[in-house]
């Protein structure tokens, strides 16, 4: 049985230590234990190498001292509850959940905010090298820039993978195996490696957040249970409805199967490539911090300027380019809701991440919307126009393809305790597919329905 958070609580309180900012004790794992070790840090377990995990605020022999906010805690995909928790196949294996650590984290703020704001909380006599509002803008930088690198490989697997007699019919299950894929390897790779520190903060959320996060679709996976049901994901011959309800049930089965199986494979490739991964030194860290503010920025103003003056195309090309760079102007905006939803929302119940699950309803929702616009065949008749239809795809594509996310979302089902992770699961599916049933299905079985409208 996991010893309970006040367990915890009471090893805390019997170390006689003071702790300033215990509410890092989710946002370091991304970064290595140091010798400044202590035992109330982290969970009541100890780490894949026996030790303890060290104050993030205060350990800064191996990191570049950055000045987190307290909120980033609240990110599932620091969490530190690792995809594979016994990497060496020791005898004795304990699980970690996501609940515990949760639980924990809201037990250590009310015991040391007294009724005060964490953010008013500073570790006396720590100088960071990176300021509070220099990590701010950072991780937002790399959050934009990895978001559009994340859309453009989604649109780009899906195209390869998008060709008749596919042995899958429906082309969001590759970006999501994908950036699962990827995702376990990040999670696993934060503590790989005990003496070395892989990466930074921001750079870390950048790459978990905003690339994998971008890489994968929720809304796109929840589409297409409808169109499977609908019978549209390749308007084949019409079939009964036995039929229409086991493409249905393929679809979320396939879909979760292989991003869940992607999930671990990405962290046995984390653990077995552990000794070849090398860290990133201090000086490079700080030069890819800089260059991800003008390279995020940059991307971001390029596809806005890209959408309003498209260069010259002949042929069928046109059409497809400007569908990518909407796709790309609306890419950040949906990456950076579900980050701050994500701080907001997340760390309110440990045993269901509220944040993930709100973004993924709602982006879903806005897709549906999305979706009913362009197949309208009366917008069509009324000239709704290529760059209509262009910016309909662009917000399915990029809004909505980074508000919502799959890579996130298997995480946390891997990291929550059984029961918890089949609701949290159960509810997200169910509840986007009512949403969308709600949304597409009046147009898709009405009179107004119309294909090729934006096709």
């Amino acid at each position: 049985m996991p010893p309970s958070a006040q367990d915890g609580r009471r090893a805390s309180a019997t170390s006689g230590e003071h702790k300033p900012s215990e509410s890092y004790g989710n946002v370091d794992d991304s970064l290595a234990p140091t010798t400044n070790l202590s035992p109330q840090y982290g969970s009541t377990f100890p780490p894949r190498d026996g030790r303890c995990h060290s104050d993030f605020r205060t350990s800064t022999a191996s990191q570049a001292a950055y000045d987190v906010p307290d909120t980033y805690a609240n990110l599932d995909e620091a969490a530190g509850v690792w995809p594979v928790q016994n990497p060496h196949e020791q005898p004795t294996y304990r699980f970690r959940s996501l609940e515990q650590v949760r639980s924990q984290e809201q037990d250590r703020r009310r015991s040391l905010a007294g009724g005060r704001p964490l953010e008013d909380e500073k570790p006396q006599g720590v100088r960071f090298e990176v300021s509070r509002l220099l990590t701010q803008l950072y991780t937002v930088s790399y959050l934009i820039f990895f978001s559009i690198l994340g859309t453009l490989a989604r649109l780009g697997l899906q195209a390869l993978t998008n060709y008749p007699g596919t042995p899958i019919g429906f082309s969001s299950i590759w970006p999501n195996f994908a950036g699962s894929l990827v995702m376990g390897f990040l999670a696993e790779d934060r503590k790989a490696q005990a003496a070395a520190v892989k990466k930074t903060i921001p750079l870390y959320i950048g790459l978990a957040t905003g690339f994998c996060g971008s890489f994968t679709s929720f809304s796109a996976f929840i589409r297409d249970m409808f169109l499977a049901l609908s019978n549209d994901l390749d308007n084949t011959a019409a079939r009964n409805g036995g039929y229409s309800f086991l493409t249905l049930l393929a679809v979320p089965i396939v879909t979760v199967s292989l991003s869940l199986g992607a999930l671990v494979l990405g962290a046995h490739l984390a653990i077995a490539l552990a000794p070849l991964t090398p860290s990133l030194p201090r000086r490079l860290r700080a030069t890819l911090d800089k260059a991800a503010v003008f390279l995020g920025w940059g991307c971001w103003l390029g596809a806005v300027l890209l959408s309003i003056f498209p260069p010259p195309s002949g042929g069928g090309h046109a059409d497809w380019r400007g569908k990518v760079t909407f796709a790309l102007v609306f890419a950040p905006p949906g990456c950076l809701v579900r980050f701050y939803a994500s701080l907001k929302l997340n760390g309110r119940v440990a045993a269901f991440p509220v944040g993930t699950f709100v973004v993924n309803l709602a982006g879903t929702g806005v897709l549906a919307m999305a979706w009913d616009l362009a197949h309208s065949g009366g917008a069509a008749a009324a000239g709704q126009g290529l760059i209509g239809c262009q910016v309909l795809a662009g917000v399915q594509d990029g809004f909505c393809g980074c508000l919502t996310t799959v890579s996130t979302w298997v995480g946390e089902l891997a990291a929550l305790r059984r029961r918890h992770a089949y609701v949290y699961g159960g509810a997200s599916v169910l509840g986007g597919f009512a949403v969308v049933v709600a949304i597409m299905g009046g147009l898709r079985w009405s009179e107004s329905y119309e294909w090729g409208a934006c096709g």
